[in-house]
């Protein structure tokens, strides 16, 4: 057959609004058979395929996406995609349904792709129920008895290479953040309240108990006579000799709680740690120096801005502390 230029190609596309890549698959197919047209394929479905579920399938699937994980069904995937939740359809109802019918059957049922947040393994749902139930509501009614404040702390790293946010670009191009090759970084610890208090501390170096009792007095002095109720994670330095046994000399001034293991969801003050990752993305520092500079100008904002601590705590899984 005579070639068909690319240029004719594309003004065919344009005048029977036919899209450009169809246009070129036809035009493959003829060079490659040679024929004087193109047969059309039968749409529709293949003879023996089904794409409807009945009401009683529909229900046991969805409850089976819901409920578990693909692994938790013995099914070859970490995630919940079409293709896996294809294979639980056809295990559980013999009934195999294409990719688009699958998505179809989600959306239906509500829903979306979305990114997953991590949980580990070892975490203990019955600890976390607990404390949820009777652990914390005890700790809140012995603050309320003593009129003390309870404060939610909590200690992280922030580095130089951490790009954190969204950027808009051309689909299929993702975009470039221009930052220092230096890697450098320097810590944090803080505490706050559902009330929109705010202490903090930035330094360079390791996290140890005296830097940490250090920070602990301080809070104490911030309280001004209050009893502090403070609910922290299972870090090694919380659980010092040295800091157990310092507490336990303050005990009318402060006590110490600690949080399920494996659980840092349960703690508002890990939203003030993305916060101040996040405020980072306006300013890019270049050195050390501007880093922990940085850092500290966006706590001392935050400790003048209470009603933006408080709304840390509206975030679903810690509203229990609100």
């Amino acid at each position: 057959m005579k070639e068909m230029p690319a240029a004719a190609q594309d003004e065919a596309s344009r005048i029977f609004s036919i899209p450009d890549r169809s246009i070129r698959r036809w035009v493959a197919q003829m060079r490659r058979e040679g024929g004087k047209r193109i047969e059309p394929k039968k749409r529709g479905r293949r003879a023996g395929e089904v794409s409807e579920l009945s009401p009683k399938q529909r229900k046991r699937i969805r409850a089976l996406v819901i409920g578990k994980m693909p692994d938790q069904l013995s099914l070859p995937f970490y995630l919940w995609t079409r293709e896996a939740v294809g294979q639980l359809i056809k295990r559980e109802t013999g009934i195999q349904l294409s990719l688009a019918s699958i998505g179809n059957w989600l959306a239906r049922w509500g829903m979306t792709a979305q990114k997953p947040v991590r949980r580990a393994y070892e975490r203990n749902d019955e600890k976390i129920a607990a404390w949820l139930v009777t652990l914390y509501p005890a700790i809140q009614a012995k603050a309320r008895r003593q009129r003390g404040l309870i404060y939610w702390a909590d200690e992280c790293g922030v580095r130089s290479d951490d790009v954190r946010g969204r950027s808009f670009a051309p689909k299929g191009q993702t975009p470039e953040t221009a930052t220092t090759g230096q890697r450098f970084g320097c810590n944090m610890i803080s505490a706050l309240t559902n009330r929109g208090s705010l202490a903090f501390q930035v330094f360079n170096g390791k996290f140890n108990a005296p830097l940490f009792i250090g920070f602990l007095d301080r809070l104490i002095k911030q309280a001004k006579g209050r009893k502090v109720f403070l609910i922290v994670d299972g870090h090694p330095v919380h659980h010092a000799k040295r800091v157990s046994q310092w507490i336990a000399e303050r005990s009318r001034s402060i006590e110490m709680y600690f949080l399920p293991g494996y659980a840092p969801e349960l703690n508002p003050d890990e939203l003030l740690n993305h916060d101040v990752k996040l405020s980072l993305v306006k300013q890019r520092p270049r050195t050390a120096v501007e880093l922990r500079s940085a850092v500290r100008s966006h706590l001392h904002s935050r400790q003048k801005q209470p009603h933006i601590v408080r709304k840390f705590f509206k975030a679903k899984h810690v509203r229990y502390a609100a």
